[in-house]
């Protein structure tokens, strides 16, 4: 039987940071005149690069003077890395679940900056299950929906894309994970409203994933 390999996105899916995320953005975008409130996050634009964010809210209210976009994105990234470190918690049935599979190689691939990453296993207690393999799009300098970035996390890995799975909950996510040939599994935490992407595997809970990765499993074998 091949090896797997599985790639998590992180936030919200190992970590409920989004909204303290979206609380954030709100307040740093508001501060420049961007109309912009946390359900917008969770609405449109999740999973998204800032600088995205930044860019689309600018095409429907105006520009707001570039010079301000750093030192803004840097206060936001301080203040939000702070509520991580106290107030986050981790993704219901998360920590069950990767007890489960940890005997399996896994790394985070997230569109979030590396010390972001690293606060938020940290702080949930799931950084000794990553060790390093932890990969972020700035590192990459290739944000999903682009493949690139999946494609870079297992090629550090040490896997084919065929031989790796991807769970995440952004429709991003899983569109970048689709296109770099991975197996793919969304976690649909609002299945009233989103809709899984064809070809990818819909769980509602992480509590269910153990059972799809066994069941992955015993396909693989069966074919081999």
């Amino acid at each position: 039987m091949r090896p797997l390999c599985l790639l998590f996105d992180c936030d919200g899916t190992l970590v409920d940071s989004e909204p303290l995320l979206a609380d954030e953005m709100a307040t740093s975008l508001n501060a420049v005149g961007l109309p912009f409130q946390a359900s917008d996050y969770i609405g449109e634009f999740r999973g998204a690069r800032f600088r995205h964010i930044v860019a689309e809210l600018e095409r429907r209210h105006g520009s707001v003077d570039a010079q301000r976009l750093e030192p803004l994105e840097r206060e936001m990234r301080a203040n939000l890395n702070h509520r991580l470190a106290t107030d986050l918690t981790p993704i219901e049935g998360a920590t069950e679940a990767l007890a489960v599979l940890a005997s399996i190689p896994m790394g985070v691939v997230s569109n979030g900056p590396t010390n972001k990453i690293r606060t938020s296993l940290r702080a949930t207690g799931l950084d000794e299950l990553f060790g390093e393999h932890l990969f972020s799009a700035y590192d990459a300098q290739c944000w999903k929906p682009d493949p690139g970035l999946y494609l870079h996390a297992a090629r550090q890995m040490g896997f084919a894309a065929a031989d790796c799975v991807a769970i995440d909950d952004s429709l991003v996510g899983v569109q970048a994970a689709l296109a770099a040939g991975m197996t793919v599994i969304h976690l649909n935490r609002f299945p009233d409203v989103e809709e899984t992407p064809e070809g990818a595997i819909a769980i509602t809970s992480m509590f269910q994933l153990p059972t799809v990765i066994s069941r992955l499993t015993q396909a693989q074998a069966m074919a081999n």
